[in-house]
């Protein structure tokens, strides 16, 4: 398969606590879950409890497909543990999203497993999405900016310059 005929695409997201991040993310699964998208998670952070509590408070109606998603601590950042949970829970015929919560050191190590992965395999569509603790990058925003193509907040996807004003991408 040509490079051309595949779609990667990385957003960031921002977050102040696990409460936050799953009240943010849970409308955003749903709906994605709802199309018929995949969602996998490598997560630094358990948010399983936190994930369980909002829906219990909420209606929502695919909850028993979000709550079979993993929304545990996925431990390693080894490129063939990696592989392997990319191999079991990719679907190759439709979008997949990659949500990625953690330290700035456990985010990137991660993207580079992925996107070796990536290179490596025949996989159409893949939409990672990488969490920041607000609290852990603070001076890195801009860096971070820059490393990534959308943004992921309460209201959406959004295009990086909606949400921080005058933010030009470095090239």
């Amino acid at each position: 398969m040509k490079k051309e005929d595949r779609k990667f695409e990385k957003l960031c997201s921002f977050y102040v606590s696990q409460w936050h991040l799953a009240t943010m993310i849970l409308p955003y699964i749903s709906k994605k879950v709802k199309k018929g998208e995949r969602i996998l998670t490598i997560l630094e952070s358990d948010i399983e409890e936190n994930i369980k509590t909002l829906i219990k408070k909420l209606n929502i109606e695919n909850a028993e497909q979000i709550l079979s998603i993993n929304w545990n601590n996925t431990k390693s950042k080894k490129y063939s543990d990696i592989s392997n949970i990319l191999k079991q829970q990719i679907d190759y015929n439709n979008s997949n999203i990659i949500l990625i919560n953690g330290c700035k050191d456990y985010i990137e190590k991660n993207n580079a497993n992925i996107e070796k992965w990536i290179n490596k395999s025949k996989v159409k569509n893949i939409k990672i999405i990488n969490f920041f603790e607000v609290t852990e990058f603070n001076h890195n925003i801009v860096e971070i900016l820059n490393n990534h193509d959308r943004i992921l907040n309460t209201s959406g996807e959004r295009e990086i310059s909606e949400v921080f004003e005058g933010y030009e991408k470095a090239n």
